[in-house]
């Protein structure tokens, strides 16, 4: 058996499909290339292969990350080769690396992850003000609706820092890194509610920061 690393881009064509569905896409595109992945044990057998975090609905990326494993020996660059072709637009693959068997598995590996986020704004020095206000706040309480309720919780301790990068043409440009792991994970739609913004423009995950 082999574990390889892909990372990959997902852009604007395929930017609203579930999680789910974009695991049947790749599961489909490496059937259609030929990569036999080895399957887990059990009762119910699944392919092995695993994204490092889900990524919300309308949300682009140019770092999702993702482990498989394969029945036949296969380089990183074979399996770009192999693949590549039989994706749909909007999945790009940008790397594949053969990684160590042993090694822990990708979503417990995964810290934080870094956003840019455009939003609609007038004033660069009110947009300024708002980011340095919710840096400055210990806690703020937040409630996230759900199929099955209402799920209350500080999302303070969720971002780790904030920051304007640009602020062009009535759109400012924010960068983001917010909590990714077992304790929970920052939403960038709502950092930017929190700090008084109407929902983003644009957001794409331009980092995964991964603790090995």
């Amino acid at each position: 058996m082999n574990r390889l690393r892909v990372r990959f881009k997902r852009g604007e064509e395929i930017k609203f499909i579930s999680h789910l569905d974009l695991i049947r896409v790749w599961q489909r595109a490496f059937r259609r290339a030929g990569v036999e992945l080895a399957y887990s044990d059990g009762f119910n057998p699944r392919p092995r292969l695993s994204l490092a975090a889900p990524l919300a609905l309308g949300i682009t990326s140019s770092c999702e990350l993702m482990d498989i494993y394969t029945v036949q020996p296969l380089s990183g660059h074979a399996l770009v080769g192999m693949v590549s072709s039989h994706l749909p637009l909007g999945l790009e693959i940008e790397q594949a690396l053969s990684i160590p068997m042993e090694s822990s598995t990708l979503q417990s590996q995964v810290r934080f992850a870094e956003y840019t986020v455009q939003v609609a704004a007038t004033d660069v020095a009110i947009v300024q003000q708002c980011i340095d206000k919710l840096l400055a706040t210990e806690s703020i309480h937040w409630e996230h609706r759900r199929d099955t309720g209402v799920k209350s919780y500080d999302l303070r301790p969720l971002i780790d820092y904030l920051w304007l990068i640009s602020f062009v043409a009535d759109v400012a440009t924010l960068g983001m890194k917010l909590r990714c792991d077992a304790s929970g994970a920052g939403r960038p739609e709502q950092v930017i509610r929190a700090i008084g913004f109407d929902n983003p423009l644009s957001t794409q995950r331009t980092h995964l920061f991964l603790q090995t």
